[in-house]
Parts: C-alpha cells; sequence; structure tokens
C-alpha cells in the first residue's frame, strides 16, 4: 500500500510543484513525511479513503515545507549559483560583481554607515543641512564651492565656512555618541 500511494504521489503530484524548482527527490522526501503522518492519523471512523486523506497530508506538508523554504531564501550566499553562462558553467553573484569578499564587505559597511550619517545630517538645522547637502553632495545634489553655495544662499563665503565647521562639529558629536 505504501509503494503504491508514493507512486501515486510522484505521478500525480510532483508535476503541480515542478515550478518550484525544488529537488524532485525533496519534495518526495517530504511527501513521504505527509504520508507517514497522514497513517499515523488517519480515522477510519470519518469516512474518508485513506488515499484521499494521504493525497492531502502530503500535499500539506509539501507546501509547508515550500513556505518555509520561501521565507528562507532571503539569505543569499554570494557563492550561490545565479545561472549558467554560454558554456554551461554555473555562474555565481561573485562572478557578478566581480570583486571579493572584502570588498563587498566594505561595500555593505559604506552603505550602513552612510545611511547612519544622513541621519544626523537631518537632525541639523535647515540652514546647516542646507550648506552639507550642497557641499558635498548629499541627496543627490551636485558638490558645489564655499562661494557657489554663498552665492545661492545669498550670504558671505567666511558665514558659510562658519556654518559648515559648527555643522561638522554636531555632526561628530552625534556620531561619537551614538
Amino acid at each position: 500500500m505504501k509503494g503504491f500511494l508514493i507512486t501515486l504521489f510522484r505521478v500525480h503530484n510532483i508535476k503541480k510543484f515542478d515550478a518550484t524548482r525544488e529537488d524532485p527527490d525533496d519534495l518526495i522526501s517530504i511527501g513521504t513525511i505527509g504520508l507517514i503522518k497522514a497513517i499515523n492519523t488517519f480515522n477510519m471512523d470519518k469516512g474518508t479513503k485513506l488515499a484521499t486523506y494521504a493525497a492531502r497530508c502530503i500535499e500539506n506538508e509539501i507546501l509547508m515545507f515550500l513556505r518555509a523554504s520561501k521565507k528562507n531564501r532571503s539569505e543569499v550566499s554570494l557563492y550561490d549559483p545565479i545561472g549558467t553562462d554560454k558554456e554551461g558553467n554555473e555562474i555565481t553573484l561573485m562572478d557578478v560583481l566581480g570583486t571579493g569578499p572584502e570588498a563587498i564587505s566594505e561595500m555593505v559597511e559604506n552603505f550602513f554607515e552612510e545611511r547612519r550619517l544622513l541621519e544626523k545630517v537631518k537632525k541639523l538645522n535647515k540652514r546647516e543641512r542646507k550648506v552639507l547637502e550642497l557641499r558635498y553632495g548629499l541627496f543627490g545634489s551636485l558638490k558645489r564651492t564655499q562661494r557657489e553655495i554663498a552665492r545661492y544662499l545669498g550670504i558671505s563665503r567666511s558665514y558659510v565656512s562658519r556654518i559648515e565647521k559648527r555643522a561638522i562639529k554636531k555632526l561628530l558629536k552625534e556620531l561619537s555618541e551614538g
């Protein structure tokens, strides 16, 4: 009976899950777990055939497995295959990025440092924020000289310099405190 159910499952249900890209052998293993659970929990008094009940249990077990594996897919290794090249060789994310793990780690670190800095910049007053934004090209603006900023804001270059120094001092204090 068990062999029959597994054969039935393979023929009928495996095709349902072709699009999942999961290894069919893994799905059969998970389905077997569902079959075992079906046999252990089957109640003849309910008026359902074992094959019908088992098919439902097998399918549910596979669906739970697919949901769980879908959640885990958010983590990606740099060495996971993402496709194949013209010769049929596997291509990894590392191949596409063309850089080592240290450089990628540094890029990620810089990204988070930049986000942290931008959060602190938002705490400055409007004029300090505008001077730093224009001076260092923050928030997508172009980098400008103090003289250009002075003309743009209608203030002296020396005042722009003082605002910039004061803003940087505030940022350094904010960053050192956390």
